[in-house]
């Protein structure tokens, strides 16, 4: 893919102040890196962020040398790091006098942390009226439980997500992504961009209140408006979908393909395909109400129809008729893909350590893939030069 230079970038001149660690919250900072904001990540002296050491794997310099994990490098492109003590009085007055000089501040404390040292929204807001604070938190500012602390294993649990995947006859399973922590990640994101254009038009700032079981509940999407319509609760149905008949995995006779029939059309393409054109017009299989109605019956038919095929030649058969399907690959087949090539998806971007391997930002505005142009931070990497900017 082609990225061409977009100057400015977005947010260039907006300054990030990352009060947080894990997953949510830098997912957050991170972002705002790649769209070409100036994100100062601060950290626990020593420790520093608690995924610098969740490995292996680790990442390793051009001589071989062990680095942090990669876990911390999958999350923190584009910042800089100082390392602070916040439990200390000069600690707070560091971040104090950086809050002054920033635009936003995120932060995943639990709730009432930051209070005690007058780092929290109404402390910071007290030398920065325009400030823009973003709480992350497991279950937010109110509620019964705004004091537990949140982890994305326990909200993918308590916010249904689990129950809505795995087998049927199989136990509820979690993604194998921490999803919830990554969706509170960019409605964050999204929260801090509409927060920044209304501080631009009004000076006023603002505090954003974000949980990550709120963020959880609300992408449960057409199952939660199927429970709403129909008071009776979604269960795991496997790689089958609620609300469309065929949408799920087939097996083939060398491996399994997804067949995503999205409409009436699609579906006679498909019968076609497998040259069982009369389905399309019985009445049980001819709408997708009537299919989703007598799944049970059409889906065995259906598979022993693509069970004589082989993987790939089915899968050419249903792009060229139009029929929305595709393999189902592991990672390493996912980087080797041609259009996940051709996208630049895998980067490498320069750090203290050279070039070091990256996920690209899925954003790209006039051509240009909104990449920060730096890896992940060493530990305390910048602090000496941040602090002087603060004496300057």
């Amino acid at each position: 893919m082609t990225s061409k230079p977009l100057s400015p970038k977005p947010l260039e001149g907006v300054r990030v102040l990352e009060l947080a660690r894990i997953l949510a919250g830098p997912w957050a900072g991170q972002l705002l890196a790649d769209l070409g904001a100036e994100v100062i990540k601060v950290e626990r002296p020593v420790e520093g962020d608690d995924t610098r050491h969740w490995g292996p794997p680790f990442l390793t310099d051009s001589e071989g040398g062990s680095l942090d994990a990669a876990y911390f490098h999958a999350t923190n492109r584009g910042k800089r790091s100082i390392a602070i003590d916040i439990a200390s009085p000069e600690g707070q007055d560091e971040v104090r006098a950086l809050a002054a000089r920033s635009d936003v501040v995120i932060e995943n404390f639990k709730v009432g942390a930051l209070a005690k040292y007058r780092l929290d929204h109404a402390g910071l807001s007290a030398v920065n009226p325009s400030l823009i604070t973003c709480s992350i938190t497991g279950f937010g500012q109110t509620g019964p439980y705004a004091s537990r602390a949140g982890y994305d294993f326990i909200i993918q649990a308590m916010g249904g997500a689990m129950s809505l995947t795995g087998e049927p006859d199989g136990a509820p399973q979690k993604a194998g992504v921490a999803y919830a922590d990554i969706f509170t990640g960019l409605y964050s994101t999204v929260a801090i961009l509409a927060a920044l254009h209304r501080r631009n038009e009004t000076g006023v700032g603002a505090h954003i209140d974000m949980a990550l079981l709120d963020s959880q509940v609300g992408v449960l999407a057409n199952q939660a408006l199927n429970f709403m319509a129909s008071g009776k609760a979604p269960s795991r149905m496997g790689n089958a979908h609620p609300n469309l008949v065929p949408y799920q995995s087939f097996a083939t006779a060398d491996g399994d393909i997804i067949v995503a029939v999205g409409n009436d059309r699609q579906f006679a393409k498909f019968c076609a395909i497998l040259g069982m054109d009369g389905l399309a017009t019985d009445e049980r299989y001819r709408s997708n109400a009537s299919r989703v109605t007598n799944r049970a019956e059409l889906i065995p038919i259906l598979s022993q129809a693509v069970a004589i095929w082989t993987r790939d030649t089915l899968a050419a058969k249903l792009e060229a008729e139009g029929v929305p399907g595709g393999p189902i690959n592991p990672i390493d087949a996912v980087f080797a893909d041609p259009q996940v090539v051709a996208r630049g998806m895998a980067i490498a971007s320069p750090g203290p350590d050279g070039l070091l391997p990256g996920l690209a930002c899925p954003i790209v505005i006039d051509g240009g893939r909104q990449n920060a142009h730096r890896a992940a931070p060493r530990l305390d990497a910048d602090g000496a030069m941040i602090r002087s900017e603060l004496k300057g």
